[in-house]
């Protein structure tokens, strides 16, 4: 984007949520320069005076600075995306540079241990699987093995909720069309002469997208299963006597 005469790089951030009635909606976006927590709080807070509410869940790509945002504004769970966690798991430095961004042989197999915590169909295994592990890479991989010991109750958060909802709640998996079409369409244009330029072309895609979502035969999340961690209520109507 063309800035005081420079060309300057700025991220777009979008926040998107499933309501109540178990819809997905795009509460609304902001243009970035920074990604303190100064920024996240004030974004939240405008999200919260145009009526935000009841936030059980957030997760985010990767951002420290949002989850203390998110603890402070919202009161909200966080969820580390399991995928962007398996993706940066730093590999154990090795001799070279070159070599250093390929993880070894047990590196690899290690990654392949804890994707077996996802296949667990119950909280209590997936936790306990985990734990195990860790412990399993605690003499060979140390480095890795706190890393897991670290992140656990961020990356499993997904398991204090609905069985059926963990594949749509543990990533950011959801959300990537969203991106990648944003993406799409923004690399056309290249370099936006102002603010108001990107606002208007990404957030006429996200109104596209809003009204998609709107038309469609199904909801996201079923009202069962949004129901238990909604703070309204579903109300059902006694049977009409005959």
């Amino acid at each position: 984007m063309r800035q005081a005469g420079r060309i300057v790089s700025i991220a777009v951030v979008i926040a998107i949520g499933v309501n109540s009635d178990g819809w997905r909606e795009v509460p609304g976006l902001d243009l970035c320069p920074s990604e303190a927590e100064t920024f996240w709080s004030e974004f939240l807070r405008r999200l919260a005076r145009r009526g935000l509410r009841g936030v059980k869940l957030v997760i985010p790509d990767a951002h420290e600075g949002l989850k203390k945002a998110v603890v402070k504004v919202l009161g909200a769970s966080w969820q580390c995306c399991r995928v962007h966690f398996m993706r940066n798991a730093p590999p154990t430095p090795t001799k070279t540079a070159a070599a250093s961004s390929r993880p070894s042989r047990g590196e690899r197999a290690a990654f392949v241990r804890i994707a077996t915590v996802f296949a667990q169909g119950a909280a209590d295994a997936a936790g306990k699987q985990w734990r195990q592990v860790a412990n399993q890479l605690r003499v060979k991989l140390p480095k890795l093995a706190a890393l897991l010991d670290e992140a656990e109750v961020d990356v499993l958060a997904f398991l204090n909720f609905r069985k059926e909802r963990w594949d749509k709640i543990s990533s950011t998996n959801p959300i990537e069309r969203v991106n990648g079409e944003i993406k799409r369409r923004t690399d056309v244009v290249g370099i936006f002469p102002d603010e108001e330029a990107v606002i208007r072309l990404v957030g006429s895609i996200l109104m596209e997208q809003h009204d998609e979502w709107a038309v469609q035969r199904s909801r996201y999340m079923t009202l069962a299963g949004i129901a238990p961690v909604s703070d309204n209520p579903i109300v059902i109507l006694p049977d009409v006597a005959t």
